[in-house]
């Protein structure tokens, strides 16, 4: 072909032709349809590098940097606009499309060409402007490589991603072929070489010490730590996690858990990929590997940039089943990983929906790991959509039972702090309270150990419960500085 076509990626799903020059092929051949969810709803073609929104559409990696570029929000069926300020990798779908397209007959996806769906956009925008491809923009989405590869990343440095691929060119156009099995990141250092190639070797024994070496060296090492936290190492760890071998899985399992430690590597291995396969090990793996993987889940969420992420790649199920586990271990590194989640509102919404109220609740009488429980519930108390859930399942007379028996002073701490919440703006907390004898253990609380805030919130809540009785003792001052968060 030529003209125009030689210069363009065609970014819309290959169909296999009849014949290249015209009629050897026979008519009944016909390519299958693509499934909804491999194509994108901007493009309208089959995603070449799927990315998760934090409402938790999917859509090509190029349309959501397009639209954000444009700061273009479409309306969604429920009415909702989708924000493209965070944007997920999809490993598993993105490695599902390449797939289902070998399956059919037809080449991957190529990589979308930027300014084309700009225009596209901008129809949808109601002010299409055809634009020709400027020299430089400053919002470039790929630039090639040395090796003739292409790296796709965000107008943000942190979002950046690098897809293996690469260009090859036909007669009739210029394809992107997607090399998932074949493209392995290369090693950096002569350590994580000798590492990587134990990793690699189909020996599980030596797969198993290679890994125990790695577990040994993150131990205690900070500077292994963030010298083996590398794209190789990661891509190695993540397959390890899928092993049939309880051996390999645990040790991959707490080696990510060790890499974690490091603040400057918790975001890194989340986009990685690592998160969905340590959800499947928490899910249904060997019993020490699911202790490991939420302890991983655990620290990975402890970075404010990766709570979106995780709860949206399917974490918070998996670990409220945790929750009862028969490990105590993974028991309170699940409550910990969901206290450190549902710091963010779309998660405890998310949270709401699975039923997670009814299941922390009856855990409040489980008394390993009530504390932590109790954290969850401070964090959800929070949330308005969430305090009426909560109301509606007793978790005023639950708090208040604990209140009544705790003997710790950061609990005492927590469990007013979460009545504290659930009082605020609520007309049937003084209800519910004066139903479950509140006001006689509030007003026991206050001759315990109790910080100033603590006793200030206290004071409120009954000042409430007895309509302006104990006005006077409240400092309104200092109340008028809180907010509902709980310490």
């Amino acid at each position: 072909m030529g003209g125009n076509s030689k210069r363009r990626w065609k970014f819309s799903l290959p169909k296999l032709p009849s014949s290249p020059s015209s009629s050897s092929s026979s008519p009944k051949t016909r390519i299958k349809d693509p499934p909804k969810e491999f194509v994108c709803p901007i493009s309208g073609s089959l995603m070449f590098d799927p990315v998760v929104i934090s409402s938790g559409q999917t859509y090509e990696r190029t349309s959501a940097q397009v639209c954000r570029d444009l700061s273009f929000s479409p309306t969604l069926s429920d009415g909702t606009c989708p924000d493209f300020n965070a944007l997920i990798p999809n490993l598993a779908l993105k490695t599902t499309i390449v797939n289902w397209c070998r399956t059919v007959g037809v080449l991957p996806p190529a990589a979308p060409d930027y300014y084309s769906l700009q225009n596209k956009v901008r129809a949808l925008m109601g002010s299409f402007k055809p634009t020709a491809t400027p020299a430089s923009v400053p919002h470039a989405p790929n630039v090639m490589n040395r090796n003739g590869s292409s790296s796709f990343c965000s107008s943000s440095s942190d979002e950046s991603v690098i897809a293996n691929v690469t260009v090859t060119s036909s007669s009739s156009m210029n394809s992107v072929e997607v090399l998932l099995d074949e493209t392995v990141p290369s090693a950096s250092s002569l350590e994580e070489e000798a590492i990587l190639r134990k990793l690699r070797s189909l020996d599980v024994l030596d797969q198993k010490k290679g890994l125990i070496h790695l577990r040994e060296m993150t131990r205690t090492s900070e500077e292994a730590r963030v010298s083996l936290c590398t794209e190789a190492m990661m891509f190695a760890v993540r397959l390890a996690l899928f092993s049939k071998f309880a051996g390999v899985q645990t040790n991959a399992a707490a080696a990510i858990v060790n890499l974690s430690l490091e603040n400057v590597n918790k975001v890194k291995i989340v986009r990685s990929g690592i998160v969905p396969p340590l959800i499947d090990v928490l899910k249904g793996g060997f019993f020490e590997a699911q202790e490991h993987a939420a302890g991983a889940l655990f620290s990975l969420a402890v970075e404010d940039g990766n709570r979106t992420a995780i709860g949206v790649l399917g974490a918070l199920e998996p670990l409220l089943h945790a929750l009862r586990s028969e490990s105590e271990r993974t028991r309170n590194d699940s409550a910990l990983a969901l206290y450190n989640l549902s710091l963010i509102q779309s998660n405890r919404v998310k949270m709401i929906k699975l039923g997670a109220v009814s299941i922390l609740l009856s855990l409040l009488q489980n008394d390993d790991v009530a504390d932590r429980v109790l954290l969850v519930l401070c964090n959800l108390a929070r949330c308005a959509e969430c305090k009426s859930v909560m109301l509606h399942c007793n978790a005023v007379e639950s708090m208040v039972e604990m209140l009544r028996r705790v003997e710790t002073e950061s609990t005492r701490e927590n469990c007013v702090a979460g009545l504290y919440s659930l009082s605020q703006r609520n007309m049937r907390f003084k209800g519910l309270a004066a139903e479950c004898g509140a006001g006689e253990v509030l007003s026991e609380v206050l001759s315990k150990k109790l910080s100033q805030l603590g006793r200030d919130r206290v004071r409120l809540m009954l000042s409430v419960l007895r309509g302006r009785e104990a006005e006077q003792e409240v400092d309104w001052e200092r109340v008028m500085e809180m907010g509902p968060s709980c310490d």
